[in-house]
C-alpha cells in the first residue's frame, strides 16, 4: 500500500548529527542530500498509535500484546521478526527529486537548500529575557512537502492500517513545540 504524508507544518527528521558551529540538529538526508525520514522510525509512530487503536477497540491485554506481535513483530528486522507490516522510507517523488537535481546540477548543499530552512531557538528566563548560552539552531524541512512511503501488508489488514494512519498526527523531533504535523493517507 502506498502513503502519502504531506507536512503541515515545518518538520526535522533529525538525523542525530550536528554541524560544529552550525547546525545543532540537522535533517536525515541521503547521498543527494535529500531529506527523508526513516520507516523504521515511522514504524515506532505507527506502533504508538495501533496500540492506542488496539486499546480502544480491543478489552483484553493479552489480545493487544498478541495483535501488536503479529503485525509488527518484536523488534528489529520486520522480516526476520514474523511482522506482517512492512515500512519503507518516506521519499520525495521521483519526479521532483529529477527536477531538483536538474535545477541544482546535483549539487548536495542546494538540493538540502531547496527543501529545508534554519531555523534558531533560545529558551527564556522567568523575567522574559533570554538565557544566557541556550542559542540553538535546527534545520527544517519545509511545510507544504510531501513524502511517500510502502506499507507492506496483506489485504485483511488494509482498512485497519488506514484507520491507524489517519490517526498519525505528528512525526519528527520537537513535536511539542509545534514542529511536524502531518497529515497521512493511503493512495492509489
Amino acid at each position: 500500500m502506498k502513503i502519502k504524508m504531506f507536512l503541515l507544518s515545518d518538520v526535522i527528521f533529525g538525523s542525530g548529527a550536528s554541524v560544529p558551529g552550525g547546525e545543532d540538529i540537522s535533517v536525515l538526508r541521503d547521498g543527494s542530500g535529500f531529506p527523508y525520514f526513516k520507516g523504521g522510525t515511522f514504524k515506532g509512530i505507527f506502533r504508538e498509535e495501533l496500540e492506542r487503536y488496539l486499546r480502544w477497540t480491543m478489552s483484553d491485554e493479552k489480545a493487544v500484546a498478541g495483535r501488536l506481535e503479529e503485525l509488527l513483530g518484536s523488534g528489529g528486522n520486520d522480516r526476520e521478526s514474523g511482522a506482517r507490516l512492512g515500512f519503507s522510507d518516506f521519499t520525495l517523488s521521483a519526479y521532483v527529486r529529477g527536477k531538483v537535481l536538474e535545477e541544482t546540477g546535483g549539487e548536495r548543499e542546494a538540493v538540502l537548500d531547496a527543501f529545508t530552512s534554519l531555523r534558531t531557538f533560545t529558551s527564556i528566563d522567568e523575567d522574559g529575557t533570554v538565557s544566557k548560552g541556550t542559542l540553538r539552531s535546527a534545520r527544517c524541512v519545509n511545510r507544504g512537502l510531501c513524502f511517500y512511503s510502502e506499507i507492506s501488508c496483506r489485504g485483511e489488514e488494509e482498512e485497519l492500517v488506514k484507520e491507524v494512519l489517519s490517526l498519525i498526527k505528528w512525526v519528527g523531533s520537537m513535536r511539542n513545540r509545534g514542529f511536524g504535523k502531518v497529515k497521512i493517507e493511503a493512495v492509489e
